[in-house]
């Protein structure tokens, strides 16, 4: 059962909206031996896959929503359904108050799409004939147009670029002239699969600080996906969670560390290379002088545990903080297995 943060929300107040939907897919089996070719071939076996189990969730406009599992979890499918590439089986599906299959020409002029193993860019031509070509082909107005183009180049750092052709760009600069693509006609939802994808720290810093930007100043609704825990973390306020096609969770960062027994890291620095031996907390590994602990964070366990270190010799320093995000969900999916 999800953990859920949701509340009744007015229709007009709802950027996607999802009830009950299921998504299966049909995989041929063949066993790769010969003895079996005609087998293979006159009764191949199918395996049917549920990619997503009756799957609901709504998300507000101006929210910014972490989309977040396992490989094979369902987030690419469910965000395809949304973009009204894939039809879901049974359920109920709405983006911006539109139907995606049957409206998705007024659904695409306020959405902007993006997966990572993709591009938009037309692959022979500079980058900045992409931009000019989506700016004629949807009638975008002058000046959104050039505000638009603006912003995102300087943000994303796109200005030396212009004149290079896409098949020529890294795929971190591809990314980033992707994202500036989508962002031309001023999309009131942007779903973003994978975005960081190839990104180098300075890149990804860029366009996770734009990113953010367009959500707190413009109001842009945003849906990510990213394999990259610690950044969902620093984007985003909600996460829903996939586990085998199924929503397992639905909530705050914070709320999700309450579910399971990791609670805190300590690092404690000491003068030697050997980690102080603590009753109160469970070592993990040293580096050097710099050895880390993982700890219950009771009041009650966290005073005596420092009282604890306070009688160790050799004590330089004492750092604490929340448990990596990435150890949080690791725990989870081993226990939902």
């Amino acid at each position: 059962m999800p953990a859920s943060a949701s509340t009744a929300t007015p229709p007009s107040d709802i950027a996607v909206n999802l009830e009950q939907v299921t998504k299966r897919y049909l995989q041929w089996q063949r066993s790769g031996q010969v003895s079996n070719t005609l087998k293979n071939l006159l009764r191949p076996e199918q395996r049917v896959v549920v990619a997503l189990n009756q799957v609901s969730f709504q998300v507000r406009q101006g929210e910014f929503v972490a989309y977040a599992g396992a490989n094979g979890a369902g987030k690419s499918t469910t965000l395809k359904i949304l973009a009204g590439m894939l039809h879901p089986e049974t359920g109920k599906v709405e983006v911006l108050g539109y139907d995606p299959l049957q409206q998705r020409i007024p659904l695409m002029r306020e959405l902007g799409v993006l997966f990572g193993n993709r591009t938009e860019l037309w692959w022979d031509l500079p980058i900045q004939s992409s931009f000019a070509w989506k700016k004629v082909i949807w009638d975008i107005p002058e000046a959104t147009y050039q505000h638009n183009l603006e912003q995102a180049l300087e943000m994303l750092e796109l200005k030396p670029l212009l004149n290079t052709f896409a098949r020529e760009l890294s795929l971190g600069q591809r990314m980033r002239a992707d994202l500036a693509l989508l962002l031309l006609h001023s999309p009131k939802l942007i779903i973003l699969d994978e975005p960081t994808l190839g990104l180098d720290v300075l890149a990804k810093r860029r366009m996770i600080d734009y990113l953010k930007q367009l959500n707190r100043e413009k109001g842009v609704t945003v849906l990510i996906t990213s394999h990259d825990m610690d950044d969902l973390e620093e984007m985003a306020g909600r996460l829903l969670l996939l586990s085998h096609g199924e929503l397992a969770f639905d909530g705050t960062f914070d709320a999700l560390r309450k579910l399971t027994t990791i609670r805190r890291h300590i690092t404690v620095t000491t003068d030697s290379q050997v980690a102080p031996e603590l009753e109160r907390a469970t070592w993990l590994r040293s580096d050097g002088f710099a050895h880390l602990y993982e700890v219950n964070s009771d009041p009650r366990n966290m005073r005596l545990l420092l009282g604890e270190l306070a009688e160790q010799p050799g004590l330089v320093d004492i750092e604490t903080g929340k448990a990596p995000i990435e150890a949080v969900v690791a725990e989870l999916y081993r226990r939902w297995r």
